[in-house]
């Protein structure tokens, strides 16, 4: 590759003068070390200039630097973990393509494939859960395509609660995350059509962001297309019947439907078969030792709820937000 370079200026006068660097003459570890101060997607995309270039990139020199510094105590903690290959690109593609268990398998560690950010999962067995162990109120149970062995199916409740916790020195520092309750509703799920549930997000001690979401899917879908009464003129030429038009612009996003000041929340297709929805987020600066709380909670309605299947609580940079792990 051939950088051109104006040597010259507005004050160079009227001839400019121009030189060439020609980067395949530079050392290989040199383009790696500069490669190393960008991104895991950067270092892809330029791995595409040259063949100089695609070596630099391949070297475990850059990819050391996009894995975080103390990835080797948690994979020692993984459960069961085998790379398929030794080098630290394909360790780092393994981390964010499979999830390894971690904390006797009640906590997933991944990778956010853009940013190297890390990525958490709080399974549901490690989650407060209000009459988790009831039998009548919730089931433990096991289903196809959960991450972990366990997953926590509510059979009925009125009072909904469910909280986790999880420290913010095990997240990576400068970075917005999010948090969202990852989930699935049973074909007899009742109680969350109508009823909005409360959700929280934020540091112990300090206060919380709040907001509403509904856990219905359907009716998210359906709210889009809503039907609903338009003004009607004042005035003579008023006519006695309703006109009506659609309820959601076209701009709207299908996971949230607009009424007044408030969004309110729906949950999204994930593309591992599950549905999740927001919490809320959240800035880890990095010189902090602090406790992150979430919660989710549906205490006031008082109409009974069941058919909710939930995995748990996951934790990921909001940097690569449009696509779900």
């Amino acid at each position: 590759m051939v950088i051109v370079e104006e040597i010259g200026g507005a004050g160079a006068g009227r001839g400019n003068c121009y030189g060439t660097v020609d980067f395949n003459n530079l050392p290989e570890g040199c383009i790696a070390n500069a490669l190393s101060f960008t991104s895991p997607r950067d270092a892809c995309r330029l791995s595409l200039i040259s063949s100089t270039f695609r070596s630099a990139a391949e070297s475990d020199a850059v990819w050391e630097r996009f894995l975080p510094p103390d990835y080797q105590t948690i994979i020692s903690a993984a459960a069961s973990f085998c790379p398929s290959s030794n080098t630290k690109k394909e360790l780092f593609r393994t981390l964010c393509e499979k999830p390894i268990l971690i904390d006797e398998g009640k906590m997933s560690f991944s990778l956010d494939k853009v940013s190297g950010k890390k990525c958490y999962m709080l399974c549901s067995r490690i989650l407060f859960i209000v009459w988790g162990d009831t039998p009548r109120y919730w089931r433990w149970t096991s289903i196809p395509g959960a991450r972990f062995n366990e997953v926590a199916e509510l059979a009925s409740v009125c009072w909904l609660e469910m909280r986790g916790w999880i420290n913010s020195r095990m997240l990576s520092p400068s970075t917005l995350y999010g948090a969202y309750l990852v989930f699935k509703l049973t074909s007899g799920a009742c109680g969350f059509d109508y009823q909005a549930v409360e959700v929280c997000v934020g540091f112990v001690g300090g206060e919380a962001e709040k907001r509403r979401v509904y856990l219905d899917a359907e009716r998210g879908r359906s709210l889009r297309y809503q039907i609903v009464p338009r003004p009607r003129r004042a005035g003579r030429f008023s006519r006695s019947r309703t006109h009506f038009a659609t309820a959601v612009e076209a701009s709207t996003p299908p996971h949230s439907h607009h009424r007044g000041n408030v969004d309110l929340q729906y949950p999204n297709d994930r593309a591992d078969g599950w549905l999740e929805v927001e919490l809320g987020e959240f800035f880890i600066r990095g010189d902090e030792d602090k406790q992150l709380e979430m919660g989710v909670y549906e205490v006031k309605g008082g109409d009974w709820k069941g058919g909710l299947i939930v995995q748990g609580f996951e934790i990921r940079p909001k940097i690569n937000d449009n696509s779900s792990q």
